[in-house]
């Protein structure tokens, strides 16, 4: 039991730097050209950490159930959400003090604060509702082959994530927000088959510690 809660713990830290780092890599578009496409006008770094936040969800669905995915998604949007609005707040700390106005004012009318708060509102409610949405299809897939219920849950949920998350935080700014939400995508659908893997590893190796676990406890009850 205690090694699970460690377990859990981790999975939780993991989740929540994954989203700050996330949060802040999708402000910065990937500069250069292939095969003749302008990757700032597709792509933005973002695009290769968010992945990795479902192969979070589905390990830790997979090796202690919905529920304890459920509480690693929570903590996931609690420090994802706090963090930028800390961000955001900070930015508008600083124009308030040299602009002579206040923090509220600041908050809502600088374009770096507001372009911050409508990103951490776009990240809250897309990972919400893409996580959520995840377990579900993850648990209802659980008893098939091993890789179905990460490929399937992975590639709707990152779909919704995409959708959700740009047009709230960029709809209307003027910037390429559609164009970055495809690349988006097509990154996030690679980064499902490429996560397969370190998915398949860190279940393998889960289901090893608690069998020890259970071994160890059995010999304890015995010994009793």
């Amino acid at each position: 039991m205690k090694k699970n809660f460690k377990n859990i713990i981790l999975s939780m830290v993991a989740m929540g730097l994954v989203i700050l780092l996330s949060n802040e890599l999708v402000q910065h578009p990937v500069q250069g050209v292939l095969l003749g496409i302008d990757l700032s006008l597709v792509l933005t770094w973002g695009a290769f950490t968010y992945p990795i936040a479902f192969l979070v969800t589905d390990a830790t669905n997979k090796l202690f159930g919905p529920e304890s995915a459920r509480r690693v998604v929570a903590v996931g949007f609690v420090v994802g959400v706090g963090l930028t609005m800390i961000a955001a707040i900070a930015i508008a700390i600083g124009v308030a003090g040299s602009a002579k106005v206040s923090i509220w004012q600041a908050l809502f009318q600088d374009p770096d604060a507001i372009a911050m708060l409508r990103i951490a509102i776009a990240s809250g409610s897309a990972f919400l509702v893409a996580q959520l949405l995840d377990i579900k299809i993850f648990d209802v897939l659980r008893a098939k082959e091993w890789w179905k219920a990460p490929v399937a849950s992975s590639l709707l949920a990152s779909t919704v994530d995409t959708f959700v998350f740009f047009s709230i935080a960029f709809l209307g700014t003027g910037l390429p927000w559609v164009t970055w939400a495809v690349g988006d995508l097509c990154v996030k659908v690679s980064m499902v088959g490429l996560l397969l893997y370190p998915f398949r590893m860190l279940t393998r190796r889960g289901r090893d510690v608690s069998r020890s676990c259970s071994v160890d406890s059995t010999s304890q009850s015995g010994q009793l």
